[in-house]
């Protein structure tokens, strides 16, 4: 079953003016429900403006939108539409409402006019579920970049989505941080939870099951990390890299080493050298 569906999606911002600025041209997508997926590109291509479509917070010029069959076009989806899918913003600061961690976490069941009960069920659940329990008493703004950022997907799994949506989340953290969110992500979808994660990060998109990469409005590659990543040279020409063991394969192939061109972790390059050396 597809989550998330975008059919021939077309959209332009109009500036007062001035000529509309054409952003997605014709994009056709399919996300399977319970799937991890990371969206690539370079700054301007399209994969932030393709995100507010699958949350409704903008809508197609043209072609159509579906979340969970519904079409984001109809206003009557809006609300359903954004209980299904949560969002989460590159600068967790931007999501933090409150002066406490928890009540930071229960501001989106409040505001669903849930019974206090039930607040505190869901506040305690999503914690549990980014390892925060233990600072829930604390001050958000007093917390790590990591740790702000796994108490603001704690605020969107406290709404119960079926969908997190990540809009470059570890740009602004260093590598612990990166490290605590990722492995935040894994985990919940390996629980159920469909994750579609806009990254610049190349060893990021190699976690997930799927990439897509888009340039200047549309979908080019789409693949397996392993399909997508040995395409190297096609990826140098739209300004990205592969993942660091990927590009070191590379190299030591260039040189004659007989080592597989698909390798995406330390650990697999590590395996295939040790492999050759002992040979």
């Amino acid at each position: 079953m597809d989550m998330l569906r975008a059919i021939d999606l077309r959209f332009d911002y109009t500036y007062e003016n001035e000529a509309p600025q054409v952003v997605l041209q014709g994009v056709d997508l399919a996300i399977e429900k319970g799937s991890f997926v990371a969206v690539l590109g370079h700054n301007g291509c399209g994969k932030s403006t393709l995100a507010k479509h699958f949350n409704a917070l903008l809508l197609p010029t043209g072609g159509q939108v579906l979340v969970a069959d519904m079409d984001t076009a109809h206003e009557d989806n809006t609300y359903p539409i954004r209980r299904l899918v949560g969002m989460v913003l590159q600068n967790p600061d931007n999501q933090l409402v409150s002066t406490i961690v928890e009540e930071d976490v229960a501001f989106g069941p409040e505001n669903l006019g849930l019974p206090p009960a039930e607040i505190r069920a869901r506040v305690d659940e999503a914690l549990a579920a980014v390892d925060m329990t233990a600072y829930k008493d604390h001050s958000p703004h007093r917390l790590s970049g990591g740790q702000k950022q796994r108490v603001a997907i704690a605020g969107v799994l406290a709404m119960h989505p079926d969908c997190l949506l990540l809009d470059e989340p570890t740009a602004m953290l260093d590598p612990q941080g990166r490290r605590e969110v990722l492995d935040t992500l894994c985990r919940l979808n390996r629980e159920g939870m469909t994750v579609v994660l806009i990254t610049h990060y190349m060893e990021e998109a190699a976690l997930a099951d799927r990439v897509v990469v888009m340039d200047e409005g549309r979908v080019v590659l789409d693949g397996t990390p392993r399909q997508v990543f040995a395409q190297g040279e096609r990826l140098a020409t739209l300004g990205l890299d592969v993942p660091q063991p990927t590009a070191l394969c590379a190299a030591l192939r260039q040189r004659g080493v007989d080592i597989p061109a698909d390798l995406l972790t330390p650990e697999e390059c590590a395996e295939a050298i040790l492999a050759l050396i002992q040979k």
